[in-house]
């Protein structure tokens, strides 16, 4: 009893405060209060959620001031009335049939009026012949155009050979009333059977979700279709809709691109079977590239979906489109497992309770563009370390000029501007690394490139041949022309010259270079 006492005093308070706009108490004065804070803020948030195409898939979009509009939509009445609310489908089916019935009912009446049927002679020898027997009123009139347009013939109203005009009228409600029908019925069957209502059973994601898969971000939701009967050659579509400047100041408020989807972030065909996740890839050619989580609760933009295929049971092609707004993207996200198997029954389940179930999984809050930049950074850190700390293991023939380490082309697609400090950096420690290996090879005798001071004389002359490395020689000037081969080659490969490392540590290791320039081919 208390319950329903307070309810109803409730209901009274609420009442009075939309009647005076007075609250009766301070709770109630609370109440209100709370209440206009949430139509504020629902309110707001209408304000800030514009969408052109809704959740079900219908658009927002509303054409203003047509020319001829009315005329443009009655000729083409068959779409008009397929597009219009099944109420007035419904009430043009009603009247179309009720006034061809009323309008030949009018021409029967005129028949009979003007040939006398309505006040028959009597009296004279001429027998009296009606155009229509047993029709006397307007209201058998009436009756016998419903039984001429159906072809419904009770047997007892017919016409008669006395009234030509009556029999044309009557071969010309025939037509009509086949042409009303067939037009009926075929506009009903298309509002039954077109495909628009096929898309009811057709499932977008609340959310989209942003994530790492295989180290890149992507962009994922989910689409599922509850039938059986499945979407033959179902593929998928998505476009973002945001605001552009171009170049020449032009402001394009809905620029529409174009995202690439499908399966996996490949193509866009589906084996749609099952609930599929649509992933799109977010490489520099997307245009969520330079988003990152913060920017992603200040952009405004709409990213519409659409699924398309043909109907598997009517052949009819068709279509369902949903959107995702920026506060509708769960960043860090991924969607749980819907398909399992079921040994009981040997049968694959979709468990669509889990449809929209997503749980939050590690992932950078930079954006793509970021992540791919500190990476190539590393990458490039990594390889310059590993390529300047063994620069005497892995000499080629080709002169190796550190004043170019400024900029790097790790492949034909990246090129990374390396920071001066580090350039400087890397240019210092492959110096150390050479003089060390400068030093450690003139220390060992046994080296390719040995230490010469005065060219063939300091050659010992009781030897019939001379060994250098691993090849051996038999006369001293063929030996001593291959050390001098030997030096130049190593000159040019360690890069002593005016613009490679020789010319950065010339004064360092001077005296070394000196003593290699003796030595002449």
């Amino acid at each position: 009893m208390s319950l329903t006492m307070s309810g109803l005093k409730r209901c009274i308070s609420q009442v009075s405060m939309l009647m005076t706009g007075k609250p009766i108490n301070s709770s109630e004065s609370a109440w209100r209060e709370e209440s206009l804070r949430y139509r504020q803020a629902r309110y707001a948030a209408r304000r800030v959620r514009k969408r052109v195409i809704f959740k079900h898939g219908d658009c927002n979009v509303v054409q203003w001031n047509v020319a001829k509009r009315r005329r443009r939509y009655l000729q083409d009445i068959f779409t008009t009335l397929v597009d219009a609310q099944w109420r007035w489908t419904l009430l043009v089916f009603a009247l179309s049939f009720i006034l061809s019935w009323l309008l030949f009912a009018l021409i029967w009446w005129l028949i009979i009026f003007t040939h006398g049927d309505l006040t028959p002679q009597t009296g004279s020898n001429v027998t009296f012949v009606p155009c229509l027997n047993n029709v006397n009123t307007f209201t058998g009139c009436f009756l016998f155009s419903v039984e001429t347009q159906h072809t419904i013939g009770y047997g007892s109203r017919t016409t008669n050979e006395e009234c030509p005009e009556a029999i044309f009228v009557m071969c010309i409600q025939s037509i009509v009333g086949v042409f009303i029908q067939a037009f009926m019925v075929g506009l009903i069957f298309a509002k039954l059977a077109r495909a628009k209502k096929r898309n009811t059973t057709l499932l977008f994601s609340r959310n989209a979700v942003i994530c790492l898969r295989d180290g890149e971000f992507c962009l994922l939701f989910r689409v599922g279709d509850i039938r059986k009967s499945h979407i033959l050659e179902a593929h998928v579509r998505a476009q973002i809709i945001r605001k552009k400047t171009t170049r020449e100041g032009e402001i394009l408020p809905f620029y529409q691109q174009e995202l690439k989807v499908g399966a996996d972030g490949e193509e866009d065909r589906l084996m749609f079977i099952w609930p599929m996740t649509i992933v799109h890839k977010i490489n520099e050619k997307s245009p969520l590239y330079n988003l990152s989580a913060s920017d992603m609760l200040r952009e405004r933009f709409e990213i519409v979906v659409m699924l398309e295929g043909v109907i598997e049971s009517t052949g009819m092609t068709t279509q369902a489109r949903s959107s995702f707004l920026p506060s509708e993207i769960l960043w860090g996200h991924r969607f749980e497992t819907m398909v399992t198997f079921r040994k009981d029954t040997g049968e694959y389940e979709v468990d669509y309770t889990r449809f929209n179930n997503t749980y939050e999984v590690d992932t950078p809050l930079c954006s793509a563009k970021q992540l791919d930049e500190l990476r190539a950074t590393v990458s490039t850190s990594q390889k310059l370390d590993r390529m300047l700390g063994t620069i005497p293991k892995t000499f080629s023939n080709d002169t190796l000029d550190l004043s170019s380490v400024d900029s790097m082309s790790l492949d034909e697609h990246i090129e990374i501007k390396i920071p001066e400090a580090r350039a400087q950096e890397n240019r210092l420690m492959a110096q150390n690394n050479f003089v060390q290996h400068i030093n450690e090879k003139s220390r060992n005798p046994s080296h390719t490139h040995l230490a010469v001071e005065n060219g063939p004389e300091s050659l010992p002359k009781n030897h019939s041949h001379m060994a250098v490395g691993d090849t051996k020689y038999t006369d001293p000037r063929e030996a001593h022309m291959h050390r001098s081969h030997s030096h130049a080659s190593m000159k040019k490969v360690h890069g002593l010259t005016p613009n490679g490392i020789g010319h950065a540590v010339n004064g360092h290791n001077e005296h070394k270079i000196d003593e290699r320039n003796k030595i002449k081919k």
